[in-house]
């Protein structure tokens, strides 16, 4: 069996054999398939990954298949890429290296349900965890609008927010991952705890550091939400509303969105039941909320057009509101256009509908914001996943630069670093590396700065956080 992706020197025939009981995948068309995720997203990232590829998939179905699965790469100096769902958008599960692609859905089981938590397996559909969770009256505090098929371990890994974030708060945010295990790649892996504030060592660094087996996250009362969606002749206005609804003391939210009106034309399923060309807020609250919620739209300059629970959006033939939310926004547009990609922008703390007002006429016309509310550190936050028509890099460099000179932080969506994104390269996240994975064979094409440092130990490498503070 030689090398797809032209990358690797290893004999993948007796690779695999060698992985025995654990089950693979050496047909081509399946390996390509599982070494591609939602990087398209961007046409610059489409141009860089498109054709790069693994060279075998391994599907472990327990933490022992999956050391066996590592204790072989190990052996072999197998590059090697977690994958979920592959709802990533930066590429975090394309094996730029080639090598080994570990799919970690066959790991699915829901392992405990307890007052205010749940322990799933790496690979487990956030839809199920949800499902699992509803016999003993409780929710996920956030999940992705990708949940239908994004794996928890995915979501810990390269998440950072979704729908719920409103209410509980950014992943990071103490309490909301209240542990995870990790693996390391050796001889003889081993499983590592990390608890609380610890489990940050490895959360988002898009399997850089470890290899994630199961994770517990903080779970919340269910409660019976209602998908909203409210019109306003102003996108200022809207974004005004949405900031009046975040800071609402007698309205709870689980989802805060607003929508420029120019997006809507790609929401087909909701033509003719909302106002046309008009700017969209998007909500989920509780049914019991439901009359101050009216009463703050209208008091806000706009209209509710839409007020639905499950049952009557299910009989309407309607999708959930959190479809036109995060960067299923994004997808809806490139269903019709794929010319259409998006960035990732940071806004001013607190939320200021007169920056946002002001930026409008300086970005252009081939810039439509979107928004979205969230609860960062206590802080009620929101970031723009604008719709962009892309034209050139060029072009898209001025965009990212007229955001920054208005105050405005890019987190860049078209790079496949993960310190380039919403990371902070602190080495923080290579130190654990070196210690989790001290071959360097975990998904290290993804790190701007691992081949500067790996010849150094953990503690070295982490000295050079301390040195940047200091500077």
């Amino acid at each position: 069996m030689t090398s797809i992706s032209g990358k690797t020197n290893i004999d993948w025939a007796a690779f695999a054999d060698q992985l025995a009981p654990v089950e693979v995948i050496t047909e081509p068309v399946l390996i390509k398939k599982r070494s591609r995720d939602f990087f398209w997203y961007s046409p610059i990232l489409n141009a860089e990954l498109k054709r790069c590829f693994g060279d075998l998939v391994a599907r472990p179905k327990t933490a022992e298949e999956m050391a066996h699965t590592l204790a072989v790469a190990f052996a072999h100096d197998a590059p090697i890429v977690l994958r979920g769902g592959g709802t990533g958008n930066y590429g975090q599960s394309v094996p730029m290296d080639g090598g080994l692609i570990i799919d970690t859905t066959a790991m699915n089981k829901v392992l405990e349900v307890g007052e205010g938590y749940v322990k799933a397996q790496a690979g487990a559909m956030m839809a199920d965890i949800n499902t699992a969770l509803e016999a003993s009256g409780q929710e996920m505090a956030m999940f992705p609008s990708t949940k239908d098929i994004a794996t928890v371990g995915g979501f810990v890994a390269g998440g950072s927010a979704g729908i719920g974030s409103i209410a509980n708060g950014a992943l990071r945010d103490p309490g909301n991952i209240v542990s995870l295990t990790a693996m390391s790649v050796e001889e003889t892996p081993k499983a590592h705890v990390f608890e609380g504030a610890d489990a940050l060592h490895i959360h988002h660094a898009w399997g850089l550091n470890g290899v994630i087996t199961d994770v517990t996250l903080r779970t919340v009362a269910k409660r019976d939400w209602v998908g909203c969606i409210a019109t306003f002749d102003t996108y200022e206005a809207a974004y005004a509303a949405g900031l009046a609804l975040a800071e609402a003391t007698d309205i709870a939210r689980k989802l805060l969105t607003t929508v420029d009106a120019r997006i809507c034309a790609y929401f087909p399923k909701l033509e003719g039941r909302i106002r046309p060309e008009k700017h969209l807020l998007v909500s989920m609250i509780p049914i019991e909320d439901r009359d101050a919620f009216g009463t703050l739209i209208t008091a806000s300059g706009g209209l509710v057009d839409l007020m639905l629970t499950d049952s009557e959006r299910e009989a309407a033939g309607l999708p959930h509101v959190y479809d036109f939310s995060y960067n299923h926004t994004t997808l809806q547009v490139l269903k019709a256009d794929r010319s259409a990609t998006y960035q990732q922008i940071g806004c001013p703390i607190p939320p200021d509908p007169n920056a946002i007002a002001a930026l409008r006429p300086k970005i252009g016309d081939d810039v439509w914001m979107h928004h979205e509310f969230a609860r960062v550190g206590g802080e009620i936050v929101t970031f723009d996943l604008p719709i962009i028509w892309f034209t050139t890099p060029e072009r898209l460099a001025e965009i990212n630069a007229t955001y920054e000179a208005n105050g405005f932080a890019v987190y860049d969506a078209h790079t496949w670093n993960v310190e380039g994104g919403g990371l902070k390269a602190d080495y923080n996240h290579l130190a654990w590396k070196k210690r989790m994975d001290p071959k360097g064979l975990l998904n290290a094409a993804k790190s701007r700065f691992w081949a500067d440092v790996a010849h150094l130990d953990a503690d070295a490498i982490q000295s050079l956080t301390q040195t940047e503070t200091e500077t």
